[in-house]
Formats: C-alpha cells, sequence, structure tokens
C-alpha cells in the first residue's frame, strides 16, 4: 500500500499532514559528528519524494546554514505521527533506520505536542491548505460545491481530500470521484482532459498547476476541513535544545533573506508564512 496516507482521520482532527504505511528497512550508517542527520518524508511531493523536494532542499540549506554536511534518511512512516516522531526523532526504528537529528514537516499542533512529550515541535516554515482546482473549460463558472455536479473529481486514496469529498453531503459526489495513488496523478489527468476538477493541497496544485490560468483555484468550504490550513515545521529529540535553537536562527535568517521563498519557488509553491 502506498504511502500516502497523509491526512488520516486522527490527523484531520489535529488539522496536520502526513502519514504513511510502513518504515524503510534499511540500516543507516551513523554519520560524523559534523553532519546534520534530517529525516524526510518519501512520496510527499513536492516536498520530498526520492530524496528530491522543498523539504529534502531546506534540509540541504539548514545544513549549509549550521555548517554542516547532510545526510537525508527519507523514509515511509507509520500508522499515524505519534510512530513517525517515535522512530524518526527520539528512539529509532526497530530495524535500526533512524533517528534522524531533526524531522521535517511536521504539523506544529498543541494536541500533537502534548501527546509526544519526547520530542520539541517548533520552527513552523509553511501553512498548508486544501483547494480545489478545476477547467475553465468544463466548469468555467464556480460558485460553491453545487458547481461540481456531474462532473469528474479526482482525489488521492486516503487523504483528506478524499475523505472530505466522499462524505460531502452523505455522499452525493461518491459516484463522482476518481482515486489515484497519488494526488499529483490525478492533477496530471485533470491537464490531460480525464478530470474536471481535483481536491488536493495548494502545494501540490501550484507544484503541477504553475499558475495556469486554464485551472482556477478555488477555496471551497467544507465542515470537516481546516480552512484556515495547518502549520508545519520540525521536531528534535526534547533535551536537544541547542540544535533547535541553531535551527530555528537558521530558518529565521532563510526567511529574512528570501532563501526560504526560493526554495519553494524553485518547485513552483509559494511559501505561506505561518
Amino acid at each position: 500500500m502506498r504511502n500516502r496516507l497523509r491526512y488520516t482521520l486522527s490527523a484531520l482532527l489535529l488539522c496536520v499532514a502526513a502519514a504513511h504505511p510502513g518504515v524503510r528497512a534499511a540500516e543507516a550508517p551513523a554519520a560524523p559528528a559534523d553532519t546534520l542527520k534530517v529525516a524526510v518524508y518519501n512520496e510527499l511531493a513536492p516536498f520530498s519524494d526520492k530524496g528530491q523536494g522543498i523539504d529534502a532542499d531546506l534540509a540541504a540549506a539548514l545544513a549549509g546554514k549550521l555548517g554542516m554536511k547532510l545526510s537525508l534518511l527519507p523514509f515511509n512512516a507509520g500508522d499515524d505521527l505519534n510512530d513517525d516522531l517515535r522512530n524518526m526523532v527520539w528512539k529509532g526504528h526497530y530495524l535500526g533506520y533512524g533517528p534522524a537529528d531533526v524531522m521535517l514537516h511536521v504539523p506544529v499542533d498543541r494536541m500533537l505536542m502534548n501527546a509526544n512529550p519526547q520530542v520539541t515541535i517548533f520552527a513552523p516554515y509553511h501553512v498548508e491548505t486544501v483547494r480545489l482546482v478545476r477547467s475553465a473549460r468544463s466548469i468555467p463558472a464556480f460558485d460553491g460545491v453545487d458547481a461540481l455536479a456531474g462532473k469528474r473529481i479526482g482525489v488521492e486514496k486516503v487523504s483528506i481530500s478524499g475523505m472530505v469529498m466522499l462524505g460531502e453531503g452523505n455522499g452525493r459526489f461518491r459516484d463522482q470521484v476518481h482515486i489515484y495513488p497519488t494526488a499529483i496523478e490525478a492533477l496530471q489527468q485533470l491537464k490531460a482532459g480525464q478530470l474536471d476538477a481535483v481536491l488536493a493541497t495548494r502545494s501540490e496544485i501550484e507544484s503541477v498547476m504553475r499558475g495556469d490560468p486554464a485551472f482556477p483555484v478555488q477555496e471551497v468550504a467544507f465542515d470537516r476541513l481546516p480552512r484556515a490550513g495547518w502549520a508545519i515545521g520540525m521536531a528534535v529529540k526534547k533535551n536537544n535544545t541547542d540544535l533547535a535553537r541553531r535551527l530555528q536562527a537558521a530558518l529565521n535568517d532563510m526567511a529574512a533573506n528570501g532563501e526560504l521563498k526560493a526554495v519553494f519557488a524553485k518547485h513552483g509553491v509559494q511559501v505561506v508564512k505561518p
């Protein structure tokens, strides 16, 4: 099963993103003291997949700011975020992979913090939201979800977008929903004319559509969807206060001098300040 369970029901309640099945079963070699080990998710484009993406570039920039070499630890996470934090931040996986010095793309959420006292979650660097992107040709006007009646709607399997779209109006759109392994694939099918609309994160939409006016992006209100989105940041082991301080300072510097904006722009995404 592909590890794109980014928005489980528990994550939805936390207003967060990112949870996946299975952890890479490879043993990571010990890193030198001058190396920053950074955990990033697999299959989380445009942020991280196969060692590339926004988070991968951010990891490299942070390591550089700290005067350290980068050791990237891509991983497929556990059933929920608590598993991810245990495996990649404060304990390590029982198969020998991890922990890292810092994990990226961690929801900055009070409930998650309280549930994981072994870690420090800090340094929010982006706010993610869910949006609808439509074909202006097949849906020329949009004044709410009723405009989707009879239209082909793409979502990623086992995602917050999929849960919201399938559950809307007691399932009234269920027969119109087309499920894809990833949101990126659904968006590519929209561009190819095989779909009329896709519900996905704004970052996913921007990374594929690149501002194409033929595919307008809409904010859509769903009862179970956090309209304000959720902030994503970093996590380190609780007692690693010096590293947290240095990483926060490095991120602040990147935000102030435009480097953070440039990292996102490289992948077609607009950074949203928390």
